[in-house]
């Protein structure tokens, strides 16, 4: 037995008489009086008080009872409702909002919304294998639709692409042209007089400016979220990871979803700044689980704008090179040209640009326009904003210190 529980006491064991007990049995409690000996069972416990022995109640009471309490809450019921009907009015009359002399003009988002949604797609494509849904907004009157590349690209070898309209009519559209380096692509549908939405100078915006994203996310089409620029020039790839497309892109808090891909990001104005293309992933999360996080992409409308009049003149589209091959695997300050051939391809393109203006295998490139690079996508970001002809100037290290390099890009023809 444990030494921290008392034994119980003999049958015969009492208080001893002698004992004071302030507050014990047989005492009158707090006045230190001498207590009289109570009485234990075998066990060392006082025993139970008797208790008296209850009159058996008639079933037929029970059951009168229970009647009367059913007729009681009946009746009480009855009345109730009586009571409440009584005092229901004949009319609700609820208030009605006062009739407007005209109509209402709409201000800040909901007149954005009521501009552009008209001008903004949902798209369909449906393959042998599968299909895909994706956003786009009008170019031209005459049927001409951008989106991404990613959005259509599984109907370039055959499928059907539908163009779902805000009013819930659709139509098939053809393929134009598209290009994976920066994931656009243009459609066209059959039909004339349509209100085409205006590309605006996205070389213009400014971090925390409003904006306004449009789409069909996960495929409800004419969904309107609204944020803020919250960064520029974000070196981001999109579409297809082989062939990857490098975007120095518009970021914004702007709720962007699947299938938001190919709608416009359109300011104050309602002019188009950014064609929503590419969402942040939280790490470890997949591409089915893939949802906003506030962290959404767009390419701007001034890469947009050369690269769809391209496609719709030539079904092709062309960007920059400087000609000179990165080294990945190289880490430092800058970016560094590799010092030797990958995969029997030179470092530097023969009187290419960069071979020209005298860089040198393994010099490394510290800047573009003053704008300092970490990282081979920012340089190749940088340069696929500009348009072929355009001059850069490098801020290059070599040997022997650091020297401003300007070189004109060439232009090189995608897929």
């Amino acid at each position: 037995m444990s030494a921290d529980v008392p034994a119980p006491a003999p049958a015969s064991a009492v208080a001893p008489a002698s004992d004071v007990v302030p507050d014990g049995p047989g005492t009158a409690p707090g006045d230190g009086s001498v207590a009289f000996p109570a009485a234990v069972d075998s066990f060392g416990r006082p025993p139970r008080a008797r208790r008296r022995r209850r009159r058996a109640v008639p079933v037929w009471a029970l059951v009168l009872t229970v009647v009367a309490s059913l007729v009681a809450g009946g009746v009480g019921g009855v009345l109730g409702t009586r009571w409440l009907d009584d005092r229901r009015p004949a009319d609700a009359q609820l208030p009605l909002a006062p009739v407007a002399a005209g109509d209402v003009e709409l201000t800040g988002v909901a007149a954005i919304a009521q501009a552009v949604l008209p001008s903004v797609v949902a798209i369909e494509v449906r393959t042998a294998t599968g299909g895909g849904t994706g956003s786009g907004f009008v170019l031209r009157d005459d049927g001409y639709v951008l989106t991404n590349n990613h959005v259509v690209d599984a109907a370039a070898d055959g499928g059907e692409i539908v163009v779902v309209f805000a009013d819930g009519s659709e139509e098939e559209a053809e393929l134009v042209g598209r290009t994976s380096e920066y994931d656009l692509a243009v459609i066209k549908v059959d039909r004339e007089g349509l209100t085409p939405l205006v590309l605006g100078d996205s070389d213009e915006v400014v971090v925390g400016e409003p904006v306004v994203a449009i789409g069909a996310p996960l495929g409800l089409a004419s969904t309107v979220t609204t944020g803020i620029v919250s960064a520029l020039n974000r070196p981001v790839t999109a579409g297809d990871p082989q062939a990857p497309a490098f975007i120095n892109a518009i970021q914004t808090d702007a709720a962007i979803n699947p299938g938001n891909s190919g709608g416009p990001l359109v300011n104050v104005r309602g002019e188009v700044i950014g064609i929503n293309s590419a969402i942040a992933q939280a790490p470890g999360a997949t591409q089915q689980s893939a949802g906003s996080i506030g962290l959404g992409f767009a390419i701007p409308s001034e890469q947009a704008r050369r690269t769809a009049e391209q496609l719709i003149e030539t079904g092709h589209a062309t960007y920059p090179v400087i000609g000179a091959l990165l080294d990945q695997r190289y880490v430092g300050e800058g970016v560094q040209v590799s010092a030797e051939a990958q995969e029997g391809t030179p470092p530097l393109t023969p009187d290419g640009p960069a071979d020209r203006a005298g860089i040198e295998p393994g010099d490394v490139i510290l800047a573009i326009d003053g704008r300092p690079v970490t990282a081979a996508d920012e340089l190749i970001v940088a340069i696929r904003a500009k348009a072929p002809g355009d001059a850069v100037v490098l801020t290059v290290r070599d040997g022997d210190g650091e020297r401003e390099v300007r070189v004109v890009l060439d232009e090189f023809t995608g897929n």
